[in-house]
């Protein structure tokens, strides 16, 4: 019997789209690739594979999911499987200079940003911006880890050749203009199929760890998903967002063979949008869709099944 098997490294962002699953009676199998094997000497099953591999599996111990992952869709697609997420979309899983290439290939404007390598590169980097204030990120990561905001050049040396100093687990430093929004928010929409979903604004007063996966309260401690504020929650579907950048995204992602994404952009004080993150890992805010009376798993099993006939 055809099925979907779901690729991943991640128990705790998945139980949802499982749920869901079982909901619609859709049969799956879930491909943990924590570590494992690729048997090149036979085919892959047949069926329907969608692949959620996330750029901070190193976070969880999963050091090389990624690179074990890469291997197997490089396998199914040689056999023709139909691969939702596949190779195409882990290279910009993995990589924000991927990412920003790309989005400005589809003319969608990012900010400004030096890619480095080296602890003095960095600062060369920084210099060469020639704006503050600044942050840094690290070109592979997730959830936000490793941005860090800079007032000045000398702030970031410090910061790199003091002891806290935390290097990209791919060695590759960005350094970008910091983008000021006039109500600490930035906007996060969500694509199933390659189709607009919705949009969710997040409020960023507390910090760049912006996950919306309710598992983040589990296991991330640093990360304040689902903390609610007694004026405004953390996470908030935009009621009827329509916005001309909608139409780049969607060409974005079909040039780049991406069926889920959530894609975060931030707008300036003169209305300047700058996209900065592709997600191709998408994960969603239970309360925001509770409230809003809109649920992306279930749109998505929906999805697998229609498009696996499942």
């Amino acid at each position: 019997m055809k099925k979907l098997y779901i690729i991943h490294e991640n128990k705790e962002w998945t139980d949802h789209l499982v749920n869901r699953l079982e909901e619609l009676d859709v049969p799956y199998e879930e491909w943990f690739l924590d570590k494992g094997m690729v048997d090149l000497t036979n085919e892959p099953p047949d069926g329907l594979f969608y692949n959620r591999i996330s750029a901070s599996s190193h976070t969880r111990d999963h050091r090389y999911a990624p690179e074990l992952t890469g291997a197997i869709l490089s396998w199914l697609e040689q056999y023709g499987r139909t691969v939702l997420n596949g190779t195409r979309a882990l290279q910009l899983e993995l990589s924000k200079v991927n990412q920003y290439t790309a989005l400005q290939k589809d003319s969608v404007r990012t900010p400004k940003t030096i890619a480095a390598v080296g602890k003095e590169q960095i600062i060369q980097a920084a210099e060469k911006l020639q704006t503050t204030p600044f942050i840094t990120k690290h070109n592979r990561a997730g959830k936000g880890l490793g941005v860090q905001l800079f007032q000045s050049v000398e702030a970031l040396r410090e910061y790199v050749y003091g002891p806290h100093f935390e290097e990209s687990i791919d060695g590759i430093t960005l350094i970008q203009e910091y983008v000021q929004s006039p109500d600490s928010s930035i906007t996060r929409c969500e694509f199933i199929g390659g189709k607009f979903l919705y949009a969710v604004r997040v409020d960023t007063s507390e910090g760049f760890e912006l996950c919306p996966a309710d598992a983040c309260r589990i296991g991330d401690m640093f990360c304040p998903t689902g903390i609610e504020a007694e004026s405004k929650p953390k996470f908030e579907i935009r009621e009827n967002f329509n916005h001309p950048i909608i139409e780049k995204y969607e060409r974005f992602l079909q040039n780049n063979e991406i069926a889920m994404a959530g894609i975060e952009f931030i707008e300036d004080d003169q209305n300047e949008i700058y996209t900065y993150d592709v997600n191709t890992n998408t994960n969603y805010n239970s309360e925001a869709e509770q409230k809003a009376g809109k649920f992306g798993m279930l749109e998505m099993a929906k999805h697998f099944k229609q498009q696996g006939n499942l």
